[in-house]
């Protein structure tokens, strides 16, 4: 193994120098332009959607890459899509960043740069108020439809627990939260401060949070492309500034009601 590695390091000196060049002309290119482009849903309350009346996306995310974005002296222009589009836009360069409530795993780490989180949570269940969708627990998800997007984590947790997957393309919390009011799904697995948050907005609905599915703590961050070099540095760097003033908490208590979502929680949830 270690002769293999020699082998390769010294035939690879060339390589080595072209993407470090690579990763520069990233961020020279964006700050030759200067702009972020950035990926985002406008639809996912309270990390990226728009106020009644107003043209112009906002949310956890959004703001916080706006600010983020004014410390670099760039613009920010955000361009909205489905969250299944938004890793293949980044890996294709038709964005810089992707910012929508974006789960870190261990198999996106291989295809994806994550900054250091923004926001900590865990996994919860909306279900009908009046029976529960017939759930006690995870393990009673087959057979029953599970609302999402399909590439996302919690859709994943549903699959593997044989629930049937009902795929939505950017749809709105209303369309989510009515479909497993009236019986069309069964359930949304899906981030505690967003569920807690979006059934709040919808009081008068036949809904719920399931008071004993509890799973899956977790970290979301900005995504980038793999091996960003300069520009990660410059988001994690810029990410920590606002962290260590303030800022991040600011705006978290501003879009979570109250709750500061950039310190991990104490919980005791099995990994």
């Amino acid at each position: 193994m270690g002769l293999v590695v020699f082998v390769i390091s010294a035939c690879s000196n060339g390589n080595e120098g072209d993407q470090s060049a690579d990763e520069a002309s990233v961020w020279e290119q964006i700050q030759e332009e200067g702009k972020l482009v950035v990926a985002t849903s406008g639809t996912l309350y309270p990390t990226s959607y728009y106020e009644e009346g107003s043209d112009t996306v906002t949310g956890y995310e959004v703001e916080v890459v706006r600010e983020m974005g004014k410390r670099l002296d760039l613009e920010v222009e955000f361009e909205e899509m489905g969250f299944d589009g938004m890793l293949t836009s980044i890996n294709s360069g038709k964005v810089d960043l992707a910012a929508n409530d974006i789960t870190n795993t261990e198999e996106r780490e291989e295809k994806f740069t994550f900054s250091e989180p923004i926001k900590y949570s865990y996994g919860t269940a909306i279900v009908r108020k009046d029976d529960l969708s017939g759930i006690e627990s995870l393990d009673d998800l087959d057979g029953k439809k599970a609302a999402g997007a399909s590439t996302t984590i919690y859709m994943e947790v549903a699959r593997e627990n044989g629930a049937e997957e009902v795929i939505y393309d950017n749809a709105t919390n209303e369309q989510y939260l009515r479909d497993v009011s009236t019986g069309r799904t069964d359930i949304i697995l899906n981030d505690y401060y967003l569920q807690t948050l979006a059934l709040a907005a919808f009081p008068d609905l036949n809904i719920t949070i399931h008071p004993d599915i509890e799973y899956y703590p977790n970290n979301q961050a900005v995504v980038m492309k793999k091996d960003s070099g300069e520009l990660e540095s410059k988001v994690n760097e810029t990410l920590k500034e606002m962290k260590d003033d303030g800022t991040l908490k600011e705006l978290s208590e501003k879009f979570f009601n109250g709750a500061d979502v950039s310190v991990e929680p104490d919980l005791d949830i099995e990994e």
